[in-house]
């Protein structure tokens, strides 16, 4: 070959696609192609394909294959002069490796492709039926099926055929094969075959008519004795036959396999037998099934064996199919379902999964399938088994929009695509986008997409499943707002009745009171109204995933009347990306945060991304200067402490909206993984704005009474949780009040003015008032109630030196001055450091006290009717058990051990374990019920708006506790589960640690 053909023919093989030019150019200039080697039309077919170095290296195989001189010449001569089998035969050659890979080894098949009459356009089963009949055995089966593979491909990259065609043309080859493969395992076992009557279902894909090119086919099997035969001894056949039948089809032989025959979605799964009777089916369904198991009936259609049985089994089950929403644990079965199932697969295979990641053909198929559920009951138009089928039905019935109908099919049609030519190149069952970019650019080239295949690819494909991650859940909703606010007459719409249905299948308990919301936000032609058609199909989907979308839909309706004329509330949700996700995770979670917010609705603004501060909870110091600022404008102590009560109750929604959110999670941002963390956070967040509240509410009584400067010196000593930097929502402030006289003041006087203050500290922080009050308890001091409310350093001294019990040393563990002066709080804590980290540790007498107080206040102070086992603070592994442990730590070792010389629980405890009181294992242990155990609380509270120490009873409260601690929906019971064995073996340790010799 001369240098400038070589170079002419080198830049026609760029220009027609090819990536390796020189190694395409010695094969056309090999023997098999010497005949054909200048004919422009090859070329150009080449270039058509998908990838033109794979077809042309096929076509070389091919070539080779054949059974001498002959046959080479006609394929060649067919090959130029046929352009409908040039373009199938290469375009096949081109997308599939695994299809040359058999026309290699069965060379004569290419014939296959040659005719092109009408009934070969869209062939269905009984022309596959033909094209299998003469299979006798499990690998004559095979070929068989290749062959007509090999036709049903060849029709699919020529586009003689779309996507939901091709589909449905697999399915039919799936039957024809199946019944096939029934004929092989009969003419095995005739004594069997007249035993028994045996029919197959067909299931899933299969089932409906929307087949890949490598997935199993799913199967139901129901059989029934022939006459003159026992049951038990019919079902025997019956079994062994199914058995083969699927071993037929699955088992490799030297043509491979064809696809596994997957029998798991019969009652109870591979579990349960692979042959029952028709009656024994209806008996399942009747009492056990679940939903998803009705759900997965939908695509139920009778393919192979005895067809007036399987219509029988078809014509039994299809009622209960249809009244699945009726069961009352549907709308629990449905929320488990709508969350999307991505646990299984690995974080570096997500974002390439077709199916099941976000975005995916499930997001589609199981939308439709839920409507399907919910309205097919009374609409029989709906009940296909076939997705595109059902989504068009939905469409013209008003269940789903029109548009939304139109960009979904066109989503799913292109991600099915992908997801056929990816299984056709090797014809493996995958559903992931390949990495690598030859893989990706004959992928985008077999979808027609030439300019720039790679770029062009990845774009197309993201554009599709952002459409479905927008349109998945406005599916179930936006046609309820289209009902409520009538701004298209003549336009399909739900009838009041099935915006009712779909409701309540969603999670809704009062559906005509969430229709009547809905019309009051979103009916009317006003710009309002419009944003809120706009945000309330995404806003009504992340109510659903709560445990009472009624009340979040009713608190959005009531924070909506409020803010509505306001301009920045509807901007706001409608363009900052986590304001509106936030907002409906905090309306649905329970009752303490929408309260919250009622009394000032403006706090919203927290929850954007913007200047508003957002969630994260702001320290003490800015807070105590916010406050005391807002008391240095009022006129008087009682508006001081109102406005520092205002503070208080925004940045209390400020931290349970932060706590909610990252308990929940968001679409962006997963649920905060560490635990530990998210009570650390709470406790330190309430614990300074306690602090700075009384601060404040200090520096307003004193101002008020005594101008500058107070007669004697003041200062609060936080206790108990407060001490620890461990308030929950609902926690009393445990305080106790020391003073000094100023210099020169009666004692008396200094002792007047210390009370009033206490005295009016208490009254102010309790007012009605819209703010929630802050209740002070003082019961931890000296003579408890019993003692003066506020005492003197010197009183503090002298009563500890002659009368304080070892459980005042105990309780003061966890003083830690929170206000006033700072000087006198520094003093307390050393006065009272010798008898909290006593010298040389706990005498024996003192800690049998300790232990015998604990039995004590077990066994007394339970309330009544409460189950022990599951009391966050007084059962057993709770909150008193793990700290009364740590506290003996403290105690017996604080004297000279530094790191236990802290009022935080799970500090002393970690510094237990680093100093060798403890061993690591039980540490975590303790740590993990302590945790566990303080968000529960912190649960209850933000759900039941109300403080409690033990688990809700009523059902959806329970739920919403789950929710907040990670439980979907339907898993109460293992979380209460989990919080009984996390809390048993808390206890263990604690009897060994606490009780036994290890403290």
């Amino acid at each position: 070959m001369t240098p400038g053909r070589r170079s002419s023919t080198f830049t026609r093989l760029l220009r027609h696609g090819f990536t390796d030019p020189s190694a395409a150019e010695r094969l056309l200039d090999g023997p098999e192609l010497a005949p054909v080697r200048d004919d422009p039309v090859l070329l150009e077919a080449l270039g058509a394909t998908a990838d033109p170095d794979l077809a042309l290296h096929g076509l070389v195989r091919l070539l080779e294959a054949q059974d001498g001189q002959t046959a080479h010449r006609e394929l060649l001569d067919t090959l130029i002069a046929a352009k409908p089998l040039r373009d199938r035969l290469l375009g096949v050659l081109g997308a599939s490796a695994a299809l040359t890979d058999h026309l290699a080894r069965h060379p004569s098949d290419w014939h296959a492709l040659v005719t092109y009459e009408p009934r070969d356009l869209h062939p269905g089963v009984e022309e596959f039926e033909r094209g299998l009949a003469e299979a006798a055995d499990p690998v004559s089966l095979r070929v068989a099926y290749r062959r007509c593979l090999l036709s049903i491909a060849a029709r699919d990259v020529c586009g003689t055929t779309d996507v939901a065609e091709t589909a449905a043309e697999l399915a039919d080859l799936a039957t024809a094969t199946l019944r096939a493969a029934l004929a092989i395992a009969r003419a095995h076992a005739p004594g069997d075959a007249a035993a028994c009557r045996l029919a197959v279902i067909a299931m899933g894909k299969c089932g409906g008519h929307e087949l890949n090119y490598v997935s199993d086919v799913d199967v139901i099997f129901v059989a029934e004795a022939a006459d003159g035969t026992t049951e038990a001894k019919a079902l025997t056949a019956a079994t062994r036959l199914a058995s083969h039948l699927m071993r037929i089809c699955s088992e490799t032989t030297v043509e491979g396999s064809i696809w596994p025959v997957d029998a798991n979605l019969r009652p109870e799964g591979r579990n349960g037998p692979l042959v029952r009777t028709l009656s024994s089916h209806l008996a399942y369904y009747q009492r056990w099934a679940k939903t998803w198991e009705f759900q997965a009936l939908l695509k139920a259609r009778p393919v192979a064996g005895d067809a007036d049985l399987g219509q029988a089994y078809v014509d039994a089950l299809e009622p209960l199919v249809w009244k699945a929403a009726e069961r009352d644990n549907f709308v629990t079965d449905v929320q488990k379902m709508r969350r999307r199932v991505v646990e299984n697969i690995p974080a570096s295979e997500i974002e390439r999964e077709l199916k099941l990641g976000p975005g995916g053909l499930r997001d589609v198929e199981f939308a439709v399938q839920l409507l399907q559920l919910v309205h097919g009951r009374t609409d029989q138009s709906l009940r296909s088994g076939t997705t595109l089928d059902a989504l068009q039905a939905l469409a013209a019935g008003g269940y789903v929009g029109r548009e939304d109908a139109a960009r979904l099919d066109e989503a799913y049609r292109f991600l099915r695509s992908m997801e056929h030519r990816i299984q056709l190149y090797r014809l493996r069952r995958t559903h992931l986008v390949p990495v690598a970019e030859e893989d990706q650019r004959r992928l985008g080239r077999s979808l027609g997409l030439r300019t720039d295949p790679v770029a062009e690819l990845i774009r197309e494909w993201k554009r599709h499943t952002g459409v479905v991650r927008r349109l998945h859940e406005k599916l179930f909703y936006r046609p309820l707002l289209d009902a409520v606010a009538q701004l298209a007459p003549g336009e399909a719409r739900l009838s009041p009745e099935a915006a009712r249905e779909r409701l309540v299948a969603l999670g809704y308990a009062d559906p005509a009171a969430a229709l009547r919301h809905l019309e009051a936000l979103a009916s009317g032609v006003t710009r309002k109204a419009a944003i809120q058609r706009t945000l309330l199909p995404v806003l009504l989907g992340w109510f659903a995933d709560s445990a009472n979308p009624d009340a979040g839909l009713l608190n959005f309706r009531k924070v909506s009347d409020a803010l509505g004329k306001t301009p920045w509330y509807l901007r706001l949700l409608r363009d900052e990306g986590a304001a509106a996700e936030n907002l409906a995770r905090v309306l649905s979670a329970g009752r303490l945060a929408p309260d919250l917010l009622m009394r000032a609705p403006e706090a919203v603004a927290l929850l954007g991304d913007g200047d508003g501060g957002g969630l994260e909870p702001r320290g003490r110091a800015h807070l105590e200067q916010e406050i005391l600022a807002a008391v240095g404008r009022a006129e008087n102590a009682e508006q001081g402490v109102t406005a520092a009560r205002g503070v208080r109750r925004r940045e209390l929604f400020r931290i349970a909206a932060a706590d909610i959110v990252g308990s929940y999670g968001t679409e962006t941002n997963p649920a905060e993984a560490d635990q530990g963390a998210l009570v650390d956070r709470v406790g330190a967040a309430v614990s300074d704005l306690t602090a700075a509240t009384l601060a404040g509410t200090l520096r307003a009584v004193v101002r008020d009474g005594w101008g500058d400067t107070l007669p004697t010196r003041f200062a609060i000593i936080g206790m108990g949780r407060f001490g620890g930097h461990e308030l929950g929502y609902g926690s009393d402030a445990d305080v106790v009040f020391v003073h000094e006289p100023q210099d020169g003041v009666d004692e008396h006087e200094a002792a007047a003015a210390a009370n009033k203050v206490v005295a009016e500290m208490r009254r102010l922080l309790q007012l009605p008032s819209a703010d929630p009050p802050l209740l002070i308890d003082a019961d931890l001091r000296p003579e408890g109630k019993s003692g003066p409310p506020v005492r003197t350093l010197k009183s503090y001294e002298a009563y500890y030196r002659r009368w304080s019990l070892v459980w005042e040393s105990q309780a003061l563990l966890r003083a830690e001055p929170v206000a006033g002066d700072e000087e006198l709080g520094r003093r307390f804590t050393e006065l009272i450091d010798p008898l909290r980290y006593p010298a040389h540790g706990l005498e024996e007498d003192a800690v049998r006290e300790i232990r015998r107080l604990k039995a004590r206040m077990e066994s007394e102070r339970l309330p009544r009717g409460a189950d022990p086992k599951l009391h966050t603070k007084l059962g057993p592994g709770g909150l008193s058990d793990v700290e009364w442990t740590v506290q003996l730590f403290q105690l017996r070792h604080g004297w000279d051990r530094p790191g236990l010389r802290t009022t935080r629980t799970r500090d002393a405890l970690a510094a237990a374990r680093e100093a060798g009181l403890l061993s690591a294992e039980e540490a975590e242990i303790l740590d993990e019920a302590w945790v566990l155990a303080t968000r529960v609380r912190n649960a209850v509270m933000l759900v039941r708006g109300r403080a409690g120490d033990t688990f809700p009873t009523e059902p959806r409260e329970l739920a919403a506790v789950g929710r907040y601690l990670g439980y979907g929906a339907g898993h109460a019971g293992d979380m209460l589960d989990a919080y009984r064995r996390t809390t048993r073996r808390a206890r263990t340790v604690v009897e060994e640690l606490f009780y036994g010799n290890g403290g």
